[in-house]
């Protein structure tokens, strides 16, 4: 399935940015979370390119065969939104429908927010859209996440806190990636996926389940391209992504009270627990979103939304592209 796509590269926003591209028409740039990459959006590539769109699925800062800078500083939202603008405009496009998953849900939401000239449309997987927020004085977004996780470790926290992280994660890479896969994903069982808590003391491949056999929907050789990338750039591109979150407070607070005025579309799995998916969550969404055209939750389906019901997300999204 690799060499399916045209791939190709550009210089934007300072960066490579690689990216996979097919199809003719309006365009349409698909953004990936972690653990993953550009082929994480492989069931979608193929079916948007035959409704008559252009897609382009680039890596993400930090990963694959894009650029991964040193600098831990170099990977807030203003660099990922960045990445998007610049990466649109080296395409000659004048505009483009942006959608995300996972972590590239919030760079599309921000996207869109940041730039509505630009983004015409946004779809967001997985991660609901969280309005810019004001914090109390001293107060971090961290400090946050810490009183919620009371006395357990939370993942993003674990992440944050240094190299432990890729300690932990390359002792093994291809159970690390296949636990946290399956471990939130529908496959697991209604109420056994990972929320994301662990004991402290503990690492993330601590909290992770593994499965016997492979989930219907992950092949071998899915597993095989995942791993080859993580062992080819390592993980600290994606970890820096969480060890900036408290830096998107400031760079976020000059939108304070601002929605996205842009169509949009929501996704997510009824099972997914590991990203905000609750009903207070979806009620701030959705009064941030007066242009929602559909809120989506798909039965029995975990947190690898575009991976574990392709139909379902390609039925939905081209639904939606159809309708701009």
């Amino acid at each position: 399935m690799i060499d399916e796509f045209a791939h190709n590269a550009v210089i934007a926003n300072g960066i490579r940015i690689h990216y996979v591209e097919a199809g003719e028409g309006p365009l349409v740039v698909m953004c990936h979370g972690w653990p993953e990459s550009w082929y994480s959006w492989r069931h979608q590539i193929p079916a948007l390119a035959a409704a008559g769109f252009r897609v382009v699925v680039p890596d993400m800062r930090g990963y694959g065969r894009s650029s991964r800078p040193d600098d831990v500083g170099a990977y807030t939202i203003n660099h990922l939104v960045g990445d998007m603008v610049g990466l649109v405009g080296a395409l000659k496009a004048e505009s483009a429908v942006i959608v995300g998953h996972d972590w590239g849900a919030p760079v599309a939401w921000y996207s869109a927010l940041l730039r509505p000239d630009l983004f015409r449309a946004v779809a967001g997987l997985s991660v609901p859209f969280r309005p810019p927020v004001s914090l109390p004085p001293g107060m971090k977004i961290s400090d946050l996440v810490r009183e919620q996780a009371g006395n357990r470790d939370y993942y993003r926290l674990f992440i944050a806190s240094g190299a432990k992280a890729e300690v932990d994660f390359e002792k093994d890479i291809r159970s690390y990636i296949l636990g946290i896969l399956y471990s939130v994903s529908g496959d697991i069982g209604a109420g056994q996926q990972w929320d994301g808590f662990m004991e402290h003391g503990e690492g993330i491949s601590d909290a992770l389940t593994f499965p016997e056999i492979l989930p219907p929907w992950l092949t071998e050789a899915d597993l095989r391209f995942y791993v080859s990338e993580f062992e080819r750039t390592g993980l600290t591109g994606g970890f820096n992504y969480y060890r900036n979150i408290d830096a998107m407070a400031a760079q976020l607070a000059p939108f304070i009270g601002c929605t996205i005025e842009q169509p949009t579309l929501y996704l997510c799995g009824e099972h997914d627990v590991i990203a905000g998916n609750n009903p207070e969550a979806h009620a701030i969404m959705q009064a941030a979103l007066p242009d929602l055209h559909g809120f989506h939750a798909l039965a029995g389906a975990g947190h690898w939304l575009q991976q574990e019901r392709p139909e379902e997300v390609n039925e939905y999204l081209v639904q939606f592209l159809n309708g701009l």
